[in-house]
């Protein structure tokens, strides 16, 4: 019980968690005045899936998880899937955008709406805004997230630096896991730019790129890479058995987001175009070309 009830932390991101659940459910509590019993109860469990993943957020930066994380790198690997994956699928899921919105007054409300929409001053924010909600941008930015904290000499520097380990491998595992899974997943009002055969292409791509990772952490290797774990006090494991545990759990974990979600792309495809023939043997065709592949629109290809 010791590795459960001991080694709980305060993190600051907890107090920013906190405000959000509050601005969140005053943002419901608006809306509830305003809509039917039906989108009530929608809404509400949308956003037990947000709250859900808040609390996955929770566990990977202040459990016995992020205490444990600092002296087993398979435990490390094991909080990297809750911060990239699982919590930013519930995010996404949860659609806090517009409970959010409303938490806002009327005034403010209408003020930051035209500002940010309308006022020229924000035409900069405008562009950055549609760059980072881009779909190239959501795949490139998530994969190079995951590759960069893990090569050894930035996993180290996040290691021995506190502030680097919170606000910037966390923060960007998290933004780059929204951003990515926003390209898949619906997430009111949004809905992902691109149809589900360059869906299926990014989470093929996506996986592929984790198991590449994972075995070269283990069979393409015979050292460890990260120094901080070669002489933590107290622990008998050695540091190369500890990395190929963790590149194991990255390797195996890695499915249980893909292949879900590969198949629910798959379902979508099979729906919209009345077959899966034709799907099938798009999503397997070169990268390139899955890439380059138009839209679907109301279930049928557009053509140049």
């Amino acid at each position: 019980m010791s590795y459960v009830n001991q080694h709980w932390s305060f993190d600051p991101v907890f107090v920013i968690m906190i405000v959000t659940v509050v601005a969140h459910e005053i943002g419901l509590a608006r809306l509830a005045r305003r809509s039917r019993p039906a989108a009530q109860r929608q809404r509400r469990r949308r956003s037990l899936a947000f709250y859900g993943g808040l609390v996955m957020l929770g566990l990977a930066i202040m459990s016995p998880l992020d205490y444990w994380s600092s002296r087993y790198f398979f435990v490390h690997m094991i909080d990297h899937l809750f911060l990239a994956f699982f919590a930013p699928i519930f995010i996404v899921i949860g659609a806090p955008w517009v409970p959010l919105q409303f938490a806002l007054p009327v005034k403010a409300r209408r003020s930051l709406g035209k500002f940010l929409y309308l006022s020229t001053r924000a035409s900069a924010l405008r562009t950055v805004g549609r760059g980072v909600r881009s779909p190239l941008f959501a795949v490139l930015f998530f994969n190079f997230t995951m590759i960069f904290w893990h090569i050894p000499a930035a996993y180290d520097f996040s290691e021995t630096h506190q502030l680097a380990h919170i606000w910037l491998m966390h923060t960007s595992f998290v933004a780059a896991g929204v951003l990515f899974f926003l390209q898949i997943l619906s997430s009111h009002p949004l809905r992902p730019a691109k149809g589900p055969v360059w869906q299926g292409g990014v989470i093929l791509l996506t996986n592929a790129i984790m198991t590449v990772m994972a075995m070269s952490m283990s069979i393409m290797t015979s050292t460890s890479w990260y120094s901080v774990y070669a002489h933590v006090p107290g622990v008998t494991m050695a540091p190369f058995t500890d990395q190929q545990i963790g590149a194991a759990i990255l390797w195996v974990c890695g499915d249980f987001w893909a292949l879900p979600l590969l198949g629910m792309v798959i379902r979508r495809a099979v729906r919209e175009e009345k077959h899966s023939g034709s799907f099938a043997d798009r999503l397997f065709r070169s990268h390139d070309e899955v890439l380059e592949i138009t839209p679907l629109v109301r279930g049928r290809r557009v053509r140049n």
